[in-house]
């Protein structure tokens, strides 16, 4: 029982580790350039993330931008507005990986990401990375929690990406005149993607909480990087793209 239960937290802290590279790196570095990460960092995140999730970065940014470019309307790769709130949920891995393969999405929408050789040895081969990831836990925990330990960490995460994208656009608080919405507790199980509302209203500030009542994780490890010198961020204020609603 306690070795399960081991396996369980292992697994619930890998996901939130996913979670932070994710909002730190693919979304706020990468996909918007809210801030600006040292070579050293950049690498150690392309690293983990390969482990972690087995994303492949240029793929996530083109999928991302074009979710802004069409956000809830025709050509948004997981809009709950347009495919519905279940759809999105249980499947948005599915609509990910239609909109991720296609060639000429990440042509046009990741175009400043090009394959570098890093890419073509490691990075590009998702099931190496998550196959050494297991490996890993495998030695760690040993092979049953190990097995236990990942199907928890990618049952969490995906249901927490998923959500994101479904519960970020279908219930919660609207602050600022767009489609997106604020759900702390869901920021508080995602590094802060759950103020998505104030995400959609400055894309390109990397602080996700406007307001001093709203929590946002992630932020805390971008002040921890800019503190050591390990990034820089792009403002030191929001700038908004459309006036408060509320």
């Amino acid at each position: 029982m306690l070795h399960a239960l081991v396996a369980v937290l292992v697994g619930l802290a890998i996901c939130q580790l996913a979670n932070l590279v994710t909002t730190v790196f693919l979304h706020r570095a990468l996909s918007h350039r809210a801030l600006t990460l040292s070579p050293g960092i950049t690498f150690a995140f392309r690293v983990v993330t390969w482990l972690s999730t087995g994303i492949r970065p240029r793929q996530w940014v083109a999928v991302h931008r074009k979710h802004h470019a069409f956000t809830d309307v025709e050509g948004d790769p997981h809009s709950p507005v347009i495919l519905g709130y279940a759809k999105v949920q249980l499947g948005n891995v599915g609509l990910y990986r239609k909109a991720a393969k296609d060639e000429a999405v990440v042509a046009r929408y990741a175009r400043d990401l090009p394959a570098d050789r890093w890419d073509r040895v490691l990075f590009d081969h998702a099931l190496i990375g998550l196959g050494i990831g297991t490996a890993l836990l495998w030695l760690i925990l040993g092979w049953q929690w190990a097995l236990l330990a990942g199907g928890v960490h990618m049952a969490s995460y995906l249901g927490l990406s998923a959500s994101v994208n479904a519960i970020g656009h279908t219930w919660g608080r609207r602050r600022y005149d767009n489609p997106a919405r604020n759900n702390q507790w869901l920021a508080w199980l995602t590094a802060g993607e759950g103020l998505h509302n104030n995400h959609h209203a400055a894309p390109t500030f990397a602080r996700l909480a406007h307001m001093a009542r709203e929590i946002d994780p992630g932020w805390w490890l971008v002040r921890l990087l800019v503190g050591r010198g390990w990034a820089s961020v792009r403002h030191e204020e929001a700038k908004l793209k459309v006036p408060s609603a509320a």
